[in-house]
């Protein structure tokens, strides 16, 4: 019955969302998952509770009279653990990595109501983060307890290769095919958060070959810094990328010698000196000279000035957002940010809102409190392609 209620409220969802106005609505798909048992607790949210997860459509938009309804919802197997949304790069594919199975999920956008296809990828443990080729012709998922990543067709969505890694919980992944190279963060041990790793690995994305590893820390080894994210500038000359430091509270850069052919590592910003905890997720506007950063304890989203030299970028300011601040989802035309605020069900990093930032005026100007008030973590959050920005993704 419960799982049949669903099924017609997803059914009624969609009427709804293929008859909602053109105006005044910006659409976000976020996945969710059921709080812990203390957090729902602190919400009052009392009774026997089965664990849930879903992927829910949802009205961000602030000036829409339908603000923060939910206009459809996928169900999902409870042990699923859905982690993150990717799209590819023309938007016309997500994919949904989990970390409570071997597997990867694909949604055709184009054909609505929307499907989840599984993907098979039974080499895969905890499945972290995907990244597109420039000719979106093929993809890369890191396995983080797996310590490889899975190289697939975009086509046919099938695995052709696999590369073995020599350091220990691949996460963060950023591709350039200009210069034809890879980077791969070590961060931890999916099941507990343990075992911190502190390196980036470079590889060559012709042939695949592990080319080197490189500590991103000043710290005496083990450092236990857990570099989490990685994303490329777009556009810069040469070419930088940015690097999240999870534990070690910094923001590092990996730039790129031409003469040489590799990276120069060094530490960019001390986020720790601005009261920043757990520097998550990396975004870029689309002039590429700012940078978007969230930290999740206690929950920030930072807006740096990278235009005059990306290597030294200049906070500009902090707004504060609500514990777990992690993905952020961006407008086309650069007008809203929304944060998603949960980070992995985590005690203090978990309070399951999306913050609503006005890019322009540089402020909060609201909070979907949608799942949050029903007892729900997104963990995830993009919005559906007639209004998102991959923000450098």
């Amino acid at each position: 019955m419960k799982r049949l209620m669903s099924l017609v409220l997803g059914a009624l969802g969609a009427a709804v969302l293929m008859n909602a106005p053109a105006h005044a609505e910006i659409l976000a798909m976020m996945n969710y998952e059921t709080k812990s048992e203390d957090s729902l607790k602190a919400l009052k949210l009392t009774g026997p509770r089965d664990r849930e997860e879903g992927i829910a459509i949802i009205d961000v938009d602030p000036d829409s009279d339908a603000f923060g309804s939910i206009l459809m919802t996928i169900p999902l197997s409870p042990d699923l653990v859905a982690h993150h949304i990717f799209f590819n790069r023309d938007m016309t594919k997500a994919y949904v990595t989990a970390l409570g199975q071997n597997v990867l999920h694909v949604i055709d956008m184009g054909n609505f109501p929307y499907r989840l296809k599984p993907i098979e990828v039974s080499e895969c443990k905890s499945g972290e983060d995907l990244v597109f080729s420039d000719d979106n012709r093929t993809w890369y998922l890191t396995c983080m307890d797996s310590d490889k990543i899975l190289v697939g067709d975009s086509a046919t969505d099938t695995v052709k290769t696999v590369i073995a890694l020599p350091v220990s919980h691949p996460h963060g992944i950023a591709l350039h095919n200009g210069i034809d190279r890879i980077l791969v963060t070590s961060t931890v041990r999916g099941s507990d958060l343990g075992d911190p790793g502190e390196t980036i690995t470079v590889i060559d994305a012709g042939t695949n070959k592990v080319l080197s590893s490189h500590k991103v820390s000043n710290k005496p080894s083990p450092s236990g810094e857990a570099p989490v994210e990685v994303v490329f500038v777009p556009g810069s000359n040469p070419p930088i990328a940015y690097i999240t430091n999870m534990f070690g509270g910094t923001l590092w850069t990996a730039t790129w010698d031409p003469a040489r052919k590799a990276f120069d590592f060094a530490q960019a910003f001390d986020v720790g000196a601005i009261g920043g905890g757990v520097p998550l997720e990396l975004y870029f506007n689309p002039a590429a000279d700012r940078l978007y950063l969230t930290t999740a304890k206690p929950g920030h989203f930072h807006i740096f000035d990278i235009g005059e030299d990306p290597a030294k970028p200049k906070l500009l300011k902090s707004l504060a957002t609500a514990e777990g601040a992690h993905h952020v989802a961006f407008t086309k035309d650069d007008r809203y940010a929304f944060v998603q605020n949960a980070l992995l069900n985590l005690p203090g990093m978990s309070d399951g809102s999306i913050t609503v930032v006005d890019l322009r005026k540089e402020e909060v100007i609201g909070s979907v409190d949608t799942l949050k008030d029903r007892g729900y973590n997104p963990n995830s959050i993009v919005l559906l392609p007639e209004w998102n920005h991959l923000a450098g993704h």
